[in-house]
């Protein structure tokens, strides 16, 4: 037989583990090939590079973020060649599987569930080693009837194959995602997650894990993903496994992980503080909400305060960079109780904030009890809410409008010190901020162009200038810094038109060259040529006193900044004040 084993990923970075599991555990007796396409590939160019490798049997991993696409495949496939045996597997079709079955002819099998043990077996039917009715957790039509066989007994992990010694894996480790399991499980019950279903967590031998793990970054792996629902649900296991990555990491790796901030003891946040490289450790934190009463309705166990201790924390030692999630359109949260989540949340500054919207996945408790709070959803993968009995359709599209400039200001970090003064200066709070910005922003439909680095600070004062009372001079001087700290080399057209005469520069560095003191003791002794000033500083009018703003205080005063540009490193701010001497020598 020939079998493939395929999905459409999200992104060409991202790589399915679930393949390569299946495909352990199916040889040495099968040996199926692993081909990798994304949801952006055309239908026809995936039908056509599938049809040419003549493969007897396909197996699709499906989520619901491919699977509309994936129909379309499949269909597409049936058709040029209906002697295909096509299997999916995973959790967008490892629920309401009779429906998948009676709307989608042309599959044949759908493998439920955690699904090692039922592809091999259902490998062994179809090579006609046994019975159809014998394959644990295969479902299928037979005479125009449903059957789901019996599932199987969950697997002991710890003896399973590696899935990370593949061959053909070798030339992508450097340039994809590695994804990595050392359990299965959640001990939570969160009515919106399918990981609630699956009671209890299960471990793989640990050993076997870190020589994976070696075996990945001695071959190059450079971003490895730890995909455990819960990865310190164990503390004494988090803590050994922290310790051989901090002990036996390679240059530029990094591993992310999910973890449950509200039980991570403070002894051990002070151990990676103390312990870890700066840049090893990557956080994901999902908070979703900070209202009880919604928390309590998807059955949500959480401790903001220790939430929060946490986090601020792991901030203050500076190591490892934080992502949190919201989830927006969960129970009894309304537009303002999202708002008042939002900068609780926010008041923490991760490093990113990811802002999402309920999904009413299948299999899910919510999509269960949808009807209860009045949910209304979209029936079609991802399943995203319209509306909810206390958040509308409108509110909705308000708060999208937030996610988008949320992304691209916040989470990109173009301009922290700009927007840290509006909130602190301008704004009552953060999400009054983006969310009057997302407004803007989507009046003028800026949502469906691109955006180069100038065109997000030209967009950002446009916006303001349309504000009342705002100390635009002021706001425009902190936007000059934080655009000239992201420059690598002297600006050739910087955001803000010109705002300085020839000759007013041209008197600038003549003095600077006379009397290099004037920009301050650091700058005079960088020893700058008359060339070097000339091709590698920048001067711009400022309203601010810089040496102030360094120790946080704004105070109004013309001068003018001096940017220095050193190969390799950032650019090196210097301050000159516009007193009287200056100004009769400039006019």
């Amino acid at each position: 037989m020939n079998i493939i084993l395929t999905t459409l990923n999200a992104k060409f970075i991202h790589t399915n583990l679930a393949l390569r599991c299946l495909k352990a555990y199916a040889e040495p007796e099968y040996s199926p090939l692993i081909v990798e396409y994304t949801i952006k590939d055309p239908t026809f160019n995936i039908v056509a590079d599938l049809y040419q490798k003549k493969p007897s049997i396909v197996g699709f991993s499906c989520y619901i973020w491919n699977i509309e696409e994936t129909i379309k495949v499949i269909k597409m496939l049936k058709t040029v060649d209906p002697s295909i045996t096509i299997i999916l597997g995973g959790p967008e079709v490892s629920y309401d599987t009779n429906v998948w079955l009676r709307q989608v002819k042309e599959i044949d099998y759908i493998v439920v569930g955690e699904g090692e043990q039922a592809f091999k077996e259902t490998l062994d039917f179809l090579s006609d080693k046994k019975d159809v009715k014998d394959v644990p957790g295969l479902a299928y039509v037979q005479n125009d009837k449903f059957i789901l066989n019996p599932l199987p007994p969950k697997l002991d992990l710890r003896e399973s194959p590696s899935p990370y010694r593949f061959e053909e894996d070798l030339a992508y480790l450097s340039k994809r995602i590695v994804y990595i399991e050392t359990s299965r499980g959640c001990p939570f019950s969160c009515q919106f997650c399918l990981s609630s279903i699956e009671v209890g967590v299960r471990y793989f031998n640990r050993e076997k894990v870190k020589e994976d793990i070696r075996y990945l970054m001695q071959n190059g792996a450079k971003t490895i993903k730890f995909v455990d629902r819960t990865f310190n649900i164990s503390r004494s296991y988090a803590m050994e496994m922290f310790q051989f990555l901090i002990d036996e990491h390679l240059p530029g790796v990094v591993f992310q992980f999910e973890i449950t901030a509200d039980i991570m003891r403070p002894e051990v946040i002070q151990f990676l503080n103390d312990n870890a490289p700066a840049g090893l450790f990557r956080f994901e934190i999902g908070v979703q909400s900070t209202n009880d009463l919604t928390n309590e309705l998807v059955k949500r166990r959480q401790n903001f305060e220790k939430l929060k201790r946490t986090v601020t924390m792991v901030k203050s030692g500076g190591k490892i960079d934080q992502h949190l999630d919201l989830i927006a359109g969960l129970p009894e949260e309304d537009y303002t109780s999202f708002r008042r989540t939002f900068n609780e949340v926010f008041e923490m500054r991760p490093e990113e904030l990811q802002l999402g919207f309920l999904k009413l996945l299948r299999g899910t408790g919510l999509r269960v009890e949808a009807e209860k709070y009045g949910y209304v959803y979209v029936d079609q993968a991802p399943y995203e809410i319209f509306s909810n009995n206390v958040l509308s359709f409108n509110d909705i599209l308000r708060i999208k409008q937030v996610e988008d400039v949320l992304e691209k200001y916040w989470n990109a970090h173009r301009m922290d010190q700009t927007l840290e003064f509006l909130f602190d200066h301008i704004f009552e709070t953060p999400f009054d901020f983006f969310q009057q910005f997302g407004t803007f922003w989507e009046d003028r439909n800026w949502s469906r162009i691109g955006h180069q680095l100038e065109d997000l600070y030209t967009r950002l004062f446009d916006f303001l200038v349309n504000l009342e009372g705002i100390p635009l001079n002021t706001v425009k001087s902190v936007m000059k810094l934080d655009y000239l700290s992201k420059q690598k080399f002297q600006p050739r057209k910087p955001w803000w038109e010109n705002d300085m005469s020839k000759e007013e520069q041209s008197a600038i560095y003549k003095l600077l060259l006379e009397s290099p003191s004037i920009a301050g003791e650091e700058f005079a002794q960088m020893d700058l040529t008359e060339r070097e000033i000339y091709k590698q500083t920048f001067i711009t009018p400022i309203s601010i006193d810089m040496n102030l703003f360094k120790q946080g205080v704004i105070k109004e005063e013309q001068g003018f900044l001096l940017t220095t540009f050193h190969k390799g490193n950032t650019p090196h701010f210097s301050y000159i004040q516009k007193n009287n001497n200056l100004a009769d020598f400039i006019l």
